[in-house]
């Protein structure tokens, strides 16, 4: 049995007629950039959501970098964020200027630890960049209170989290802004690159509509240095589409994330599951489970067909090219033992029972080996 991580071609048999239509329709108008295909996705995204503008750019690292400039965030700037989430995070901080200041990570939920945030603040901190970490919410209501207690902003990374909610709110209504990845793999996903900002700030739109334009609205008129960062048509259309059952996936990727959760507690009971906080329901963009001896197990399914990841292997703080922000091993004790141990598990809304059964009879085969 061979099991993909991801499995992006069952997702497009199902969709094949619609998306084929989409193509079509974009490519009969002529019109690739911008237009009525980007604007009718914006809309629907952020009604989606639940703010009030949605700007969509060309990636989920212009969407962190334009949000930073957004807020006019700059040289000797800090902006502070976990230690454990994709690289993009302090790159698009550093593209500003601006210094990445780490936090270690809460060791069931994966996410920034907000009782190490405050320890964290300094005089030239002007940013929180909270992430949701493999679709599970990050605990807003206290990052909002320590945001407010210092005058700070708020750009919450939804990219793993689409549809995911927090206290009866979906994540990415809370901050300033909210930037969004529409990569493939994503639980929303474009057929190439592409990303979005949503916000409830007309100013902040407006300025990003801006920027992502070169930093002109009218042809050859520049108003401020921007950037090239447009969502184009094909993939707006796209992601137009697939928007209508991102919350049938979502809750497909539930349902899944429960059955792993059951036979692993019947089957496996020593490894460790994602803990979800109260009052939120996660989408399971990953299902990451703990356990010691991870590379080995990694091997032994792959020999078995079963494909896996880790997400991340290698926290920020020991990344070689941010050495030189000064960090050393043992800085964060709680990412890296997590880091350590992580693998996520094949997460698909088109992942069956019967391959979920195999992915568990395997793991507990390499456990009954080991002993």
């Amino acid at each position: 049995m061979k099991i993909s991580l991801f499995d992006l071609k069952a997702q497009y048999k199902a969709l094949k007629k619609e998306v084929n239509e989409v193509f079509s329709s974009v490519s009969s108008t002529g019109s690739f950039i911008k237009g009525r295909f980007l604007e009718e996705f914006e809309k629907k995204f952020a009604r989606f959501i639940g703010v009030k503008y949605c700007v969509g750019v060309a990636s989920g690292t212009d969407a962190l970098h334009l949000a930073l400039r957004v807020l006019d965030i700059k040289r000797g700037d800090e902006v502070i964020m976990p230690v454990n989430t994709f690289i993009a995070s302090p790159y698009a901080t550093l593209y500003t200027g601006a210094k990445p200041v780490f936090v270690d990570i809460d060791p069931e939920t994966y996410n920034i630890d907000v009782n190490k945030i405050e320890s964290k603040i300094a005089k030239k901190t002007k940013a929180l960049l909270p992430v949701h970490l493999y679709g599970q919410p990050a605990d807003m209501d206290k990052i909002m209170f320590i945001a407010k207690k210092y005058n700070l902003a708020v750009i919450e990374d939804s990219c793993q989290a689409h549809g995911a909610i927090y206290k009866k709110r979906k994540v990415g209504g809370f901050g300033d802004l909210s930037v969004s990845s529409f990569y493939p793999g994503k639980n929303l996903g474009a057929y190439g690159d592409g990303g979005s900002i949503t916000t409830n700030s007309k100013k902040f739109a407006e300025r990003i509509v801006r920027l992502r334009e070169y930093g002109g609205i009218t042809k050859y008129l520049y108003d401020e240095i921007g950037m090239n960062s447009r969502l184009d048509a094909l993939q707006a259309a796209i992601l137009t589409v697939k928007l209508k059952y991102l919350k049938k996936w979502n809750a497909r990727r539930r349902k899944l994330a429960s059955y792993y959760n059951r036979k692993f507690k019947e089957e496996v009971p020593h490894i460790v599951t994602s803990h979800v906080i109260d009052n939120v329901v996660p989408v399971y963009h990953l299902y990451v489970i703990r356990i010691p001896r991870r590379d080995q197990l990694a091997k032994f399914l792959e020999i078995r067909g079963i494909h896996t990841g880790i997400h991340y292997p290698i926290p920020l703080h020991l990344q070689k090219s941010l050495k030189f922000l000064g960090y050393k091993k043992g800085d964060f004790p709680v990412a890296e033992k997590v880091c350590s141990e992580i693998l996520s598990l094949p997460m698909y809304p088109e992942l069956t029972h019967s391959q979920q059964d195999y992915i568990v009879k395997s793991i507990r085969e390499f456990f009954d080996h080991e002993n």
